[in-house]
């Protein structure tokens, strides 16, 4: 059995983000992922996690500016110090929350002579959050995202994160593989998973193009959940979409897929 949780930073956004977790929960989630959780104290979330007996599977290091378009935090020079406060403060919430994994999004570069020092940047950067998550028993990971939806992101594809995870060798680190992102950006995904389950920490999904729930686009999820349980990843796969239609609507694949 595949195990499923619901991204409720994109989920369920008709209601609070106080109320999606008893949401996911109805719906039959048995875990959910929080893309930055900072807008809750961490006492709060973990009184809605274990009322409604959730298990949190994942959220990000803060990433600054990434989502208005600007370079983000992990691989900006000048903002290693801030970088080390956003884990300082991403460890805060897991030694309470309890997350597998913890996601260090690797941001941009808009600067291409400045590229090989954000690249390096951000190496750094994902080593000291490795180090720092790892006496938790939390994985660290980190993903690649296509370079339509944010161009100039400094890691793309699947390729470049096995190069990265090579490099570094660090027991506690691994891929967040989305297959959206990657699926966007040409890559055989279910051909990916199964040469490198291994070296992958969590899983992400959502359909392509457009970005909506299984059956709006043209990934074959039938096939592909089937690849995913043949692999041998025993990790959760979070829905991280943006539904066609409410939420509780766009749910049918749940069933087909667990």
């Amino acid at each position: 059995m595949l195990k499923f949780s619901a991204n409720i930073s994109l989920l369920f956004t008709e209601i609070e983000l106080i109320d999606r977790f008893k949401a996911a929960k109805q719906a039959g989630f048995n875990g959910v992922e929080i893309q930055f959780p900072y807008v809750l104290d961490a006492s709060v979330i973990k009184r809605e996690l274990d009322g409604q007996q959730l298990k949190l599977v994942l959220f990000n290091v803060a990433a600054d500016d990434l989502l208005q378009g600007g370079d983000g935090l992990a691989c900006v020079p000048e903002k290693r110090g801030q970088f080390k406060q956003a884990v300082a403060q991403a460890l805060d919430y897991a030694k309470l929350l309890k997350p597998d994994a913890v996601n260090v999004l690797p941001g941009r570069c808009f600067d291409n002579t400045q590229f090989p020092a954000y690249l390096a940047m951000f190496k750094e950067n994902l080593l000291y959050a490795a180090d720092a998550f790892a006496p938790l028993g939390i994985k660290t990971v980190f993903e690649a995202i296509n370079t339509y939806d944010m161009p100039g992101f400094i890691i793309q594809n699947g390729r470049q994160m096995l190069d990265v995870l090579a490099e570094l060798k660090h027991a506690n680190l691994y891929m967040q593989y989305d297959i959206y992102h990657n699926v966007r950006m040409g890559e055989h995904v279910g051909q990916f998973i199964g040469q490198h389950a291994d070296k992958i920490g969590h899983i992400q999904f959502a359909d392509c193009p457009g970005r909506g729930q299984p059956g709006t686009g043209q990934i074959d999820f039938t096939q592909l959940f089937l690849g995913i349980r043949q692999s041998g990843y025993s990790g959760w796969l979070g829905a991280e979409y943006n539904p066609v239609g409410t939420t509780a609507d766009s749910l049918g694949w749940l069933q087909v897929g667990g």
